[in-house]
Protein backbone atom coordinates (compact mmCIF):
# COMPACT_ATOMS: atom_id res chain seq x y z
CA UNK A 1 0.00 0.00 0.00
CA UNK A 2 1.27 3.76 -0.96
CA UNK A 3 1.71 5.85 1.71
CA UNK A 4 -0.64 8.59 2.23
CA UNK A 5 0.21 11.74 1.55
CA UNK A 6 0.73 14.13 4.32
CA UNK A 7 -2.44 16.49 4.58
CA UNK A 8 -0.58 19.07 7.27
CA UNK A 9 1.01 21.27 4.48
CA UNK A 10 -2.55 22.25 2.89
CA UNK A 11 -3.53 22.52 6.40
CA UNK A 12 -1.35 24.81 7.28
CA UNK A 13 -1.56 27.33 3.85
CA UNK A 14 -5.48 26.97 4.64
CA UNK A 15 -4.51 28.44 8.28
CA UNK A 16 -2.36 30.66 6.67
CA UNK A 17 -4.97 32.35 4.26
CA UNK A 18 -7.64 32.57 6.82
CA UNK A 19 -4.95 34.68 8.72
CA UNK A 20 -4.31 36.70 5.58
CA UNK A 21 -7.97 37.09 4.97
CA UNK A 22 -7.40 36.10 1.65
CA UNK A 23 -8.08 32.79 -0.80
CA UNK A 24 -5.67 32.99 -3.67
CA UNK A 25 -7.29 31.78 -6.88
CA UNK A 26 -3.84 31.37 -8.36
CA UNK A 27 -2.08 28.87 -5.70
CA UNK A 28 1.03 28.59 -7.19
CA UNK A 29 1.56 32.23 -6.22
CA UNK A 30 1.45 31.37 -2.85
CA UNK A 31 4.00 28.48 -2.97
CA UNK A 32 6.32 30.51 -4.74
CA UNK A 33 5.71 33.70 -2.13
CA UNK A 34 6.90 31.59 0.17
CA UNK A 35 10.05 29.84 -1.20
CA UNK A 36 13.59 30.35 -0.37
CA UNK A 37 15.91 30.12 -3.28
CA UNK A 38 17.57 27.71 -1.66
CA UNK A 39 14.69 25.46 -2.39
CA UNK A 40 14.86 25.87 -6.59
CA UNK A 41 14.39 28.18 -9.11
CA UNK A 42 10.77 29.14 -8.52
CA UNK A 43 11.79 31.47 -5.62
CA UNK A 44 9.79 34.66 -4.26
CA UNK A 45 13.05 36.84 -5.02
CA UNK A 46 10.74 38.67 -8.09
CA UNK A 47 7.64 38.66 -6.00
CA UNK A 48 9.82 40.56 -3.14
CA UNK A 49 10.63 43.02 -5.45
CA UNK A 50 6.98 44.32 -6.27
CA UNK A 51 6.36 43.38 -2.46
CA UNK A 52 8.58 45.93 -1.42
CA UNK A 53 7.54 48.72 -3.94
CA UNK A 54 3.33 47.99 -3.08
CA UNK A 55 4.25 48.06 0.74
CA UNK A 56 5.94 51.31 0.75
CA UNK A 57 2.93 52.57 -1.36
CA UNK A 58 0.48 51.24 1.33
CA UNK A 59 2.49 52.11 4.34
CA UNK A 60 2.59 55.80 2.80
CA UNK A 61 -1.29 56.05 2.41
CA UNK A 62 -1.79 54.80 5.88
CA UNK A 63 0.00 57.24 6.87
CA UNK A 64 -0.32 60.28 4.74
CA UNK A 65 -4.45 59.75 6.04
CA UNK A 66 -2.99 59.34 9.57
CA UNK A 67 -0.77 62.61 9.66
CA UNK A 68 -2.17 65.43 7.87
CA UNK A 69 0.15 67.95 9.65
CA UNK A 70 3.56 66.10 9.22
CA UNK A 71 5.64 67.32 6.85
CA UNK A 72 7.21 64.71 4.04
CA UNK A 73 10.93 64.54 6.09
CA UNK A 74 8.35 62.79 9.14
CA UNK A 75 6.70 60.80 7.04
CA UNK A 76 9.45 59.16 5.32
CA UNK A 77 10.95 58.76 9.01
CA UNK A 78 7.69 56.92 10.03
CA UNK A 79 7.53 54.54 7.34
CA UNK A 80 11.20 53.88 7.28
CA UNK A 81 10.91 52.39 10.60
CA UNK A 82 7.57 50.39 9.35
CA UNK A 83 9.15 49.02 6.10
CA UNK A 84 12.51 47.94 8.12
CA UNK A 85 13.49 44.21 8.85
CA UNK A 86 12.65 44.26 12.40
CA UNK A 87 9.25 45.25 12.00
CA UNK A 88 8.39 42.79 8.97
CA UNK A 89 10.13 40.29 10.91
CA UNK A 90 7.57 40.32 13.69
CA UNK A 91 4.88 40.67 11.48
CA UNK A 92 6.34 37.15 9.83
CA UNK A 93 5.84 35.79 13.28
CA UNK A 94 2.29 37.15 13.79
CA UNK A 95 1.61 35.51 10.29
CA UNK A 96 2.89 32.42 11.48
CA UNK A 97 5.66 32.56 8.34
CA UNK A 98 8.67 29.73 9.79
CA UNK A 99 5.60 26.92 9.62
CA UNK A 100 5.49 26.75 5.64
CA UNK A 101 8.52 28.23 4.55
CA UNK A 102 10.04 26.19 2.16
CA UNK A 103 13.81 25.94 2.59
CA UNK A 104 16.09 23.47 1.57
CA UNK A 105 17.41 20.98 3.17
CA UNK A 106 20.63 22.48 4.73
CA UNK A 107 18.76 26.06 5.16
CA UNK A 108 16.32 24.33 7.34
CA UNK A 109 18.85 22.50 9.37
CA UNK A 110 20.57 25.58 9.47
CA UNK A 111 17.86 27.56 11.31
CA UNK A 112 16.48 29.36 8.07
CA UNK A 113 13.07 29.64 9.39
CA UNK A 114 13.94 31.94 12.10
CA UNK A 115 15.86 33.48 10.16
CA UNK A 116 14.43 37.22 10.11
CA UNK A 117 16.26 38.37 6.94
CA UNK A 118 14.36 35.57 5.31
CA UNK A 119 11.01 35.95 6.50
CA UNK A 120 11.05 39.84 5.87
CA UNK A 121 11.38 39.01 2.27
CA UNK A 122 8.91 36.80 2.35
CA UNK A 123 6.80 39.23 4.02
CA UNK A 124 6.95 41.43 1.20
CA UNK A 125 6.79 38.16 -1.37
CA UNK A 126 3.57 37.53 0.28
CA UNK A 127 2.06 41.75 -0.52
CA UNK A 128 3.70 41.26 -3.86
CA UNK A 129 1.70 37.97 -4.48
CA UNK A 130 -1.25 39.47 -2.93
CA UNK A 131 -1.02 42.33 -5.41
CA UNK A 132 -1.57 40.09 -8.57
CA UNK A 133 -3.80 37.73 -7.03
CA UNK A 134 -6.52 40.21 -5.06
CA UNK A 135 -4.98 43.66 -6.87
CA UNK A 136 -4.28 47.04 -4.93
CA UNK A 137 -7.21 46.58 -2.49
CA UNK A 138 -6.56 42.82 -1.11
CA UNK A 139 -2.41 43.72 -0.37
CA UNK A 140 -3.19 47.41 1.46
CA UNK A 141 -6.10 45.33 3.35
CA UNK A 142 -2.76 43.25 4.73
CA UNK A 143 -0.54 45.95 5.14
CA UNK A 144 -3.22 47.91 7.00
CA UNK A 145 -3.56 44.85 9.22
CA UNK A 146 -0.15 44.29 9.54
CA UNK A 147 0.37 47.68 10.58
CA UNK A 148 -2.85 49.81 10.74
CA UNK A 149 -2.78 49.46 14.39
CA UNK A 150 0.35 50.95 15.08
CA UNK A 151 0.15 53.88 12.66
CA UNK A 152 -2.95 54.62 14.76
CA UNK A 153 -1.54 54.63 17.82
CA UNK A 154 1.11 56.39 17.58
CA UNK A 155 2.70 59.79 17.10
CA UNK A 156 5.31 61.29 14.24
CA UNK A 157 6.88 62.64 16.89
CA UNK A 158 7.36 59.48 18.89
CA UNK A 159 9.42 58.51 15.52
CA UNK A 160 12.54 60.38 16.44
CA UNK A 161 15.30 60.03 13.89
CA UNK A 162 17.35 56.46 14.03
CA UNK A 163 20.38 56.96 16.18
CA UNK A 164 22.85 56.43 13.26
CA UNK A 165 21.28 59.31 10.80
CA UNK A 166 21.05 61.41 14.12
CA UNK A 167 24.88 60.73 14.89
CA UNK A 168 26.15 61.15 11.33
CA UNK A 169 24.23 64.67 11.19
CA UNK A 170 25.15 65.54 14.75
CA UNK A 171 29.34 64.92 13.02
CA UNK A 172 28.87 66.70 10.22
CA UNK A 173 27.32 69.92 11.66
CA UNK A 174 30.23 70.38 13.76
CA UNK A 175 32.19 69.36 10.37
CA UNK A 176 33.52 66.52 11.68
CA UNK A 177 34.05 63.15 9.98
CA UNK A 178 31.25 60.27 9.84
CA UNK A 179 31.63 57.60 12.08
CA UNK A 180 33.01 54.29 10.82
CA UNK A 181 30.84 50.76 12.10
CA UNK A 182 33.20 47.27 12.22
CA UNK A 183 31.92 43.97 13.78
CA UNK A 184 34.36 42.65 16.57
CA UNK A 185 32.24 39.46 16.83
CA UNK A 186 29.79 37.02 15.81
CA UNK A 187 28.34 34.85 18.40
CA UNK A 188 25.83 31.92 18.21
CA UNK A 189 24.48 29.63 16.32
CA UNK A 190 23.40 31.35 12.29
CA UNK A 191 19.82 30.97 13.24
CA UNK A 192 20.15 33.06 16.62
CA UNK A 193 23.97 35.07 16.06
CA UNK A 194 24.22 37.95 18.55
CA UNK A 195 26.65 40.86 16.60
CA UNK A 196 29.14 43.14 18.66
CA UNK A 197 29.67 46.02 16.70
CA UNK A 198 32.44 49.07 17.43
CA UNK A 199 31.43 52.82 16.18
CA UNK A 200 34.54 55.20 16.05
CA UNK A 201 34.80 58.66 15.46
CA UNK A 202 38.60 58.53 14.76
CA UNK A 203 39.11 62.72 14.80
CA UNK A 204 38.19 62.66 18.24
CA UNK A 205 39.88 59.41 19.34
CA UNK A 206 36.35 58.27 20.70
CA UNK A 207 34.81 54.16 20.27
CA UNK A 208 31.67 52.44 21.47
CA UNK A 209 30.34 49.53 21.05
CA UNK A 210 26.95 47.73 20.27
CA UNK A 211 25.55 44.29 20.26
CA UNK A 212 22.07 43.26 18.59
CA UNK A 213 20.60 40.42 16.67
CA UNK A 214 21.64 41.89 14.16
CA UNK A 215 24.30 43.85 12.24
CA UNK A 216 21.92 47.06 11.97
CA UNK A 217 20.78 46.84 15.37
CA UNK A 218 24.46 46.09 16.90
CA UNK A 219 25.18 49.30 14.86
CA UNK A 220 22.29 51.47 16.01
CA UNK A 221 22.81 50.48 19.98
CA UNK A 222 26.97 51.94 19.13
CA UNK A 223 25.43 54.52 17.56
CA UNK A 224 23.18 55.45 20.23
CA UNK A 225 26.02 55.08 22.79
CA UNK A 226 28.26 57.12 20.62
CA UNK A 227 25.65 60.22 20.56
CA UNK A 228 24.95 59.81 23.98
CA UNK A 229 28.74 60.24 25.06
CA UNK A 230 29.24 63.10 22.55
CA UNK A 231 26.19 64.86 23.79
CA UNK A 232 26.84 64.75 27.64
CA UNK A 233 30.85 66.26 26.14
CA UNK A 234 29.18 69.10 24.40
CA UNK A 235 27.88 70.79 27.45
CA UNK A 236 29.29 73.54 29.12
CA UNK A 237 32.32 72.30 30.97
CA UNK A 238 32.56 69.35 28.88
CA UNK A 239 36.14 67.84 26.99
CA UNK A 240 34.34 68.91 23.42
CA UNK A 241 33.77 72.41 24.79
CA UNK A 242 37.28 73.09 26.42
Amino acid sequence: MEPRPDPRPDLRLDALQQRLGHRFADATLLQRALTHRSFGADHNERLEFLGDAVLAMAVSALLYGRFSASDEGDLTRVRAHLVREDSLHRAALVLGLPEVLRLSEGEARGGGAQRPSILADAVEALIGALFIDGGLPAATRLVSQLFGELITSTEADSWSKDAKTELQEWLQARRLAVPTYRILATRGQAHAQTFDVECAVPTLGLAEQGEGRSRRTAEQEAARRMLSRLKASDKPGGPLRN
